[in-house]
């Protein structure tokens, strides 16, 4: 549960996603769902993101959805026609973090409370 990590490969479905989409018809969109990688859906305002990949004893789907600010995408390689990711671009775009560490992008904060 919960096993993501850097030795997976991961895979940013292009395009906008219509995030109403479940887990099964998820899965359809791409070739081999059990493969171990991750695919990575997100919808057209770039507000919500859904992580799809195959644990021992079936499929998990994370989602999240930012209620400030949006994910920035990597890079687009024209050759290869996909956006190369690895574990590292992955925790920077679910963090709106930049390379620049005085520029995070803006997300809403926790209150925490005593």
């Amino acid at each position: 549960m919960f096993s993501l990590n850097d030795s997976m490969r991961y895979y940013l479905c292009p395009g906008a996603t219509d995030i109403r989409r479940g887990i099964y018809s998820l899965s359809g969109v791409v070739l081999d769902v059990r493969s171990g990688n991750v695919y990575i859906f997100i919808n057209r305002d770039r507000r919500i993101i859904k992580l799809l990949h195959a644990e021992d004893g079936g499929l998990v789907l994370y989602m999240k959805h930012l209620e400030e600010g949006h994910y920035r995408l990597p890079q687009y390689d024209p050759a290869t026609k996909a956006y190369f990711m690895e574990w590292r671009d992955l925790v920077l775009l679910v963090e709106g973090i930049r390379e620049d560490p005085g520029a995070r992008l803006k997300r809403l904060k926790m209150s925490r409370t005593p």
